[in-house]
């Protein structure tokens, strides 16, 4: 293929090109993409443009008509959901495979919950569209232990899943053995993105190929999708991971003609990466709750487990925030 741009560079390395946002102007102008993710900060900055006022009003009114089928719901929580569903389907005419819809973050410690609510999400798409196939929607989970058990559930019922804010190898693992289809490591901590002076002091871009040459070295099918990604600098490092979400300032970068002589530097080639993989031998946890607990706590002296705690608080904030947005609206 000829390489123009820098998106064209990421394709000719095997990269698949998805894109991290609801609006679906930037998919129309930008793509086509494969896939589409989204989460409730997303879904939070989209929402509030004046644009989808009316978005907002007819969430609402669906809401009221479904919520006898969810006694456990407020009007507004399924209104949150039918809003984040119906603008992930705006997407559908840009991309050519799934929506990622991720589930409600104050589930992220509740199989139950979790499943209840993935169920309900697909449901609420066959509902706004009975014409898109259920296999081209995943849902994104959190990488807790609990989000993982119901991946493992829905997976297994035919739901396909994506293990997100995933900050290391043994949530990788899990997410492996109970066969989501993708996992979203996070390459910097999800507060990057809210607190305008922070800058992570260590993202963690060798995760990703090292997952991915663990997935390729077990003859692993689930896919390696980097996401929480801050400069064009961190994507060309990625170049080689399965798939690759890009929010839409960093899409816009990556459109323009790259520079004469252009060039960059993989991770998935860097000297000696095999032999360190290499020395990663098989571990399972599916039915280890306390070894998978253990290991993720004792990851990077901590902070890994700190760094997931942390974007289960932000998505919080950010579900805060939408349900504020639907009261102002009533």
């Amino acid at each position: 293929m000829t390489i123009q741009t820098g998106l064209d560079y990421l394709r000719s390395r095997g990269s698949i090109v998805d894109c991290d946002t609801m609006d679906e102007e930037v998919a129309e102008v930008l793509g086509p993409f494969q896939d589409c993710t989204s989460n409730q900060a997303i879904a939070y900055n989209e929402l509030r443009k004046s644009k989808h006022a009316e978005l907002l009003m007819s969430a609402l009114t669906k809401a009221h008509s479904l919520i006898s089928e969810y006694p456990d719901l407020t009007v507004i929580e399924l209104a949150i959901e039918i809003a984040m569903v119906a603008l992930s389907l705006r997407m559908v005419p840009h991309i050519t495979g799934r929506i990622h819809i991720q589930t409600n973050p104050y589930y992220s410690y509740s199989t139950g919950k979790t499943i209840a609510n993935a169920i309900r999400l697909v449901k609420l798409a066959s509902i706004l569209c009975p014409s898109h196939p259920q296999s081209r929607i995943s849902i994104k989970i959190p990488s807790t232990w609990e989000g993982l058990m119901a991946c493992q559930y829905l997976e297994k019922a035919g739901i396909r899943t994506l293990a997100t804010t995933l900050f290391t190898l043994p949530q990788a693992m899990l997410a492996a053995e109970v066969g989501c289809t993708y996992v979203a490591p996070y390459v910097n901590q999800l507060r990057v993105h809210f607190e305008e002076d922070f800058k992570d002091p260590s993202p963690a871009l060798p995760l990703v190929p090292l997952i991915q040459e663990y997935y390729t070295r077990e003859s692993i099918k689930t896919q390696v999708l980097p996401a929480s990604l801050t400069s064009t600098e961190e994507i060309f490092f990625l170049a080689g991971a399965h798939h690759i979400t890009i929010p839409p300032k960093l899409l816009d970068e990556l459109s323009k003609p790259l520079e004469d002589g252009f060039s960059a530097a993989s991770l998935f080639k860097s000297p000696g990466f095999d032999d360190f993989a290499g020395t990663r031998k098989p571990t399972s946890f599916v039915n280890d709750e306390s070894g998978y607990r253990l290991a993720v706590a004792r990851d990077a002296k901590g902070k890994s487990e700190e760094k997931l705690a942390q974007a289960v608080n932000i998505f919080c904030d950010m579900q805060d925030k939408l349900v504020s947005l639907f009261q102002q609206s009533k």
